[in-house]
């Protein structure tokens, strides 16, 4: 017996990368070295004092019952001292402060918490494909919001139509950016407060890779700027920051009303996240300081070696200010997806085709820096061997 998908369902949009996961395994099961640059998942493992603290803390029995609902005091505390620290803003840990099960799943709730049917949503394009997840199970419209390189990678807020920006309910914005690489200003986030106050719209920034900023930049904090918290939200996760993709655990942080709807859905989706897991990630936040240095090391290096690796190859034009990616444009002649396939099958390089990310993403691929750098000079030389920049 088949039972029929209910229409939120059939509505989510497909996975446009598990063809490329495919045809990635079974090349790899047939016994060919692949180099895999087309993930967004850290290659190196948890820094080993917040394992430790996993540990101990696993031995608890206070922690082997349920966890309080909305997670516990002592994480929304070490998260609001955390931003003290790092970005000089004030948080709330009673009234500001969500636990998460990890940023994709906050950032498909609050579409859920916010939006009814056929509500308009501004995202980014190219952008994170989970935005597109929530607001399709909310039945809502998206309303493009263009990244292209004369911008910066920045939306331009004057091409978007006073009728779009007073439908729209909800923005997402990224930054560090996946997939163009691209980082923010703080007068970019001045003018999106502007424009969020003036036509009520509600903005959600995935900072997800906040702490990865090249050149002895820091990425700059939404909530950096005067009045963020009056207009919306900023999503952070630990999976990028201290390599805990596997342990689930983000929050979302600032404007009260936005936190108490993700708080109440998740009252009924969830029992929190496992007390032990919380500790560990308090620890993390209390004394990652040092982790995040030697990791914005590790990921510099690796982006240097790309890039000059590239140049030599001839393959410019690329952009990596922040998040461990770098986005780089197609040689003329491809689109996004042809040269992905080419690079997989005949030089078994796995790349991420801009299009699978939205229209404005053709004409470019994505790279993680999620191998070594002998492993990134080894993927160049590949390519070389393709004849395609010269």
């Amino acid at each position: 017996m088949e039972f029929e998908y209910a229409e939120a369902l059939k509505r989510l949009p497909e996975q446009f990368f598990a063809k490329l996961v495919k045809t990635t395994q079974a090349l790899m099961k047939e016994g060919h070295d692949v180099i895999n640059l087309g993930q967004g998942n850290p290659d190196q493992p948890t820094p080993e004092f917040i394992v430790k603290e996993l540990q101990e803390a696993s031995e608890n029995p206070k922690f082997h019952k349920y966890s309080p609902f909305q997670g516990y005091p002592f994480l929304k505390e070490a998260i609001a001292d955390f931003y003290q620290k790092e970005y000089q803003v004030d948080i709330d840990p009673t009234t500001e402060v969500a636990i998460l099960f990890g940023a994709k799943t906050g950032l498909v709730e609050i579409s859920q918490c916010l939006l009814n049917e056929n509500d308009k949503v501004l995202v980014p394009d190219p952008g994170y494909p989970d935005y597109m997840s929530g607001i399709a199970l909310a039945n809502a419209s998206p309303i493009d919001m263009p990244l292209l390189k004369e911008n910066s990678f920045l939306p331009d807020y004057q091409k978007i139509t006073d009728a779009d920006l007073n439908d729209s309910k909800l923005m997402f914005l990224n930054y560090p950016n996946n997939p163009t690489a691209a980082t923010a200003t703080k007068e970019f986030f001045d003018e999106t407060i502007q424009i969020a106050n003036k036509h009520h719209i509600c903005v959600v920034h995935d900072f997800a890779y906040g702490a990865i900023g090249f050149d002895g930049n820091k990425p700059q904090s939404f909530l950096q700027s005067k009045g963020a918290k009056d207009v919306g939200v900023e999503v952070y996760t630990l999976s990028k920051t201290f390599n805990m993709a596997g342990w689930r655990v983000a929050f979302a942080v600032g404007n009260p009303s936005v936190i108490k709807a993700l708080e109440l859905i998740q009252d009924h989706y969830y029992v929190s996240i496992f007390g032990a897991i919380q500790k560990a990630a308090k620890t993390a936040l209390d004394n990652g300081q040092v982790a995040i240095e030697e990791l914005n090391e590790v990921y510099q290096r690796r982006r240097d070696a790309f890039l000059t690796n590239a140049e030599k190859i001839g393959w410019y034009g690329g952009t990596a200010s922040g998040s461990f990616f770098v986005w780089m444009p197609t040689p003329k002649g491809f689109s996004s997806e042809q040269f992905a396939e080419l690079l997989l099958e005949r030089a078994h390089v796995v790349v991420a085709p801009g299009n699978g990310f939205g229209e404005s993403g053709e004409g470019y691929v994505r790279i993680g820096l999620l191998d070594n750098e002998v492993r990134l000079q080894e993927a160049c030389e590949r390519i070389e061997k393709l004849r395609l920049f010269k």
